[in-house]
């Protein structure tokens, strides 16, 4: 089988988010030929390199989103007149409010009028060889100026000022850039079986354009939502690179990836995600990274929010409406893709995968912990809530006053610095060095550390240095956090927060959010109980081998190809000399994964006009001896 993995910001660069996780996807389905269409996001993120490609990638292409020269293209008036209609259509779609559609002369569903004006300027956009320059043009700003103050537009779009729609511009702009691509013609993704995107938005645009020009399936994976991301992030920002290597706010395209987003999740093009811990490494990768909460960003007009919002709702809509699998990471996503228009029959949960190798040694062994110590692991942000904790772990020494309280995480960029000092302040005024006798030096109950020091070298020694782990956030994603301490056979106290519930069952302690009274009643329970400690840890790290491994990842999603390339086979058409279509050239048995699918000639795809453009496909003709035979048989 041939699949065409469609990333952006992420996989094959080594900043990218979604990076290992696509990685393992690759190397775990070798037998499978793999071609990378990638967006960067950032030059920084092109100059930093790439993964070390294993041999089933047998192509990559890739594209800047970061910037777009000009494409050079003059259009005809031909050319400027289906423009105006098309960008005229796609920005009323965007501007239209509730009570549009029956006002109109020829009433139609808004999502059919956003595809079908997406689709004309893809039309438009391989026809006239570009599209940068139409975009970019005074034709286009005048066109979303009028959207904006027809009648029956929405109020906030109405009110937009030259400002606001200048930057509504520039951000379709840019989110438009992947319809000028080369990359839907037969010997490109014509060519692939299915296209899987590792994420929605700007990743999944590719693969809806593969469909419309040539048939191909498209499987969309989020870990995060993006259309949640976009809401949560607060709409478009200077180009920054907030928190870390996961994500590059770019542009007008900015915002901040939803707290409930793990995997690859970002608004926009912009995925405003805070960075893990370095040392954390192989384990986390980037799902863990993509699980930040929304970064800062520049105080944007309502006006702009609400369009911003429209194009990120239309788009995701019509992704769900075309895919022919929709792959959240958990319940949490799911329901947010509901929302949003997506099909229940298409869904199918796939939980991330993660390596259980470096927690084998900790969670096999003995307990031999501290019974009085808890651990707190992860990265250190407001999100985090670590104040509540520190509230909660003064009301838990009250009746356990020799427990301890090791805080194990590095900050997460300027404001995570910022927010360390104030827990570490925190956490001298309420648990003042105490001191055995006169001439003792005093010891604080609460430390902070980080991973590679001496207390705690590796990611597992941190959750082994405690016999709780405790996870207090307030906005939360997939927590693959609380997956490491599972496969570390450590009871755990959570906040309800994202997926939580969903990843523990019932084998941890859940309390609600911003209540330290609730948090300090379960971890003292906990320290009460060994034996309930060890039933939970056990139970947990059971759980967790069986969901949430590297290897159930890779067999899901093998299983979902399978599917999807039986049901949804792409239809080609082989060529004779004649140029007419030649009977049982693909035969069923192309369709199953195997070598004995690669078949060297082009095909002609029904859809698509690329094959018009060049010389026929020829089928192989019949060599002497089998023409002989032939005509001795008859």
């Amino acid at each position: 089988m041939r699949i065409g993995l469609l990333t952006e910001g992420g996989y094959p660069y080594v900043s990218g988010d979604a990076g290992l996780w696509c990685d393992r996807l690759v190397r775990g389905l070798a037998q499978h030929e793999f071609e990378l269409y990638a967006l960067s996001r950032t030059e920084h993120q092109d100059n930093e390199g790439r993964f070390a490609l294993p041999p089933q990638v047998t192509r990559v292409r890739t594209a800047p989103l970061w910037t777009a020269e000009d494409d050079g293209v003059v259009y005809g008036r031909r050319a400027r007149r289906r423009f105006a209609d098309c960008y005229g259509e796609l920005v009323a779609a965007l501007c239209e409010g509730p009570g549009a559609e029956a006002a109109r002369d020829t009433p139609a569903p808004q999502a059919d009028r956003f595809a079908n004006a997406l689709y004309g300027l893809a039309d438009l956009a391989r026809d006239e060889r570009g599209l940068v320059g139409a975009l970019r043009s005074e034709r286009a700003v005048r066109a979303l100026e009028r959207a904006c103050r027809a009648p029956g537009a929405l109020r906030t779009a109405r009110e937009a000022r030259v400002a606001d729609l200048l930057a509504v511009t520039a951000h379709l702009e840019r989110a438009l850039r992947p319809l000028s691509l080369d990359w839907y013609e037969d010997d490109a993704l014509g060519a692939v079986d299915l296209c899987h995107a590792a994420s929605g938005g700007p990743a999944a645009l590719p693969g809806l354009l593969a469909r419309h020009f040539c048939g191909v399936p498209l499987v969309v994976t989020e870990y995060g939502v993006r259309l949640r991301s976009h809401y949560l992030g607060g709409g478009p920002g200077e180009e920054t690179v907030p928190g870390g290597p996961v994500g590059a706010g770019t542009g007008a395209l900015a915002g901040g990836a939803g707290a409930g987003d793990a995997g690859g999740a970002g608004a926009g093009f912009g995925s405003g995600v805070g960075a893990g811990s370095g040392a954390r490494g192989g384990t986390r990768g980037a799902a863990r990274r993509d699980a930040g909460p929304p970064a800062p960003a520049t105080a944007v007009s309502p006006a702009v929010r609400a369009l911003l919002a429209a194009f990120h709702g239309r788009l995701a809509a019509e992704v769900y409406r075309q895919a022919a699998r929709i792959t959240p990471g958990n319940a949490h996503a799911r329901r947010w893709q509901e929302r949003c228009g997506a099909d229940r029959a298409k869904i199918r949960t796939v939980h991330p995968g993660m390596d259980a190798a470096p927690f084998a040694e900790v969670g096999e062994a003995p307990d031999t912990a501290d019974p009085d110590t808890l651990v707190w692991v992860g990265r250190i942000e407001p999100a985090k809530d670590l104040v509540s904790l520190l509230h909660a772990f003064a009301e838990v020494r009250k009746e356990e006053p020799g427990a301890r309280l090791r805080v194990i995480g590095a900050p997460a960029g300027p404001e995570g610095e910022a927010y360390l000092g104030h827990c570490r302040i925190l956490a001298a005024q309420l648990f003042p060095d105490e001191a055995d006798g006169l001439h003792s030096v005093g010891d604080n109950p609460v430390s902070f550390e980080e991973i590679g020091g001496p207390e705690a070298p590796t990611l597992a020694d941190a959750y082994a240095a405690g016999a709780v782990t405790v996870l207090s956030s307030v906005v939360e994603g997939f927590p693959l956090g609380l997956v490491e301490a599972m496969f570390c056979g450590r009871a755990t106290v959570s906040t309800d927060v994202g997926a939580v519930v969903e990843v523990i069952g019932g084998t941890g302690l859940v309390v609600p959010p911003r209540n330290p009274r609730a948090l300090a009643e379960a971890c003292v329970a906990l320290l009460r109980d060994p034996e309930r400690r060890a039933r939970l840890g056990a139970a947990a790290r059971a759980r967790a081998l069986e969901l949430f491994t590297v290897e159930q990842n890779v067999a899901a999603f093998h299983g979902i190809y399978l599917e999807v390339v039986s049901q949804c086979p792409v239809r080609r058409v082989v060529l004779d000399e004649s140029g007419e279509p030649l009977p049982f050239a693909v035969p069923a048995e192309a369709h199953v994964a195997g070598r004995w699918t690669g078949l060297s000639s082009r095909f002609a795809s029904r859809r698509g006009p690329g094959w018009a453009a060049g010389p026929p496909v020829r089928g192989m003709t019949p060599g002497p001896a089998v023409a002989a035979g032939e005509g001795a048989a008859r």
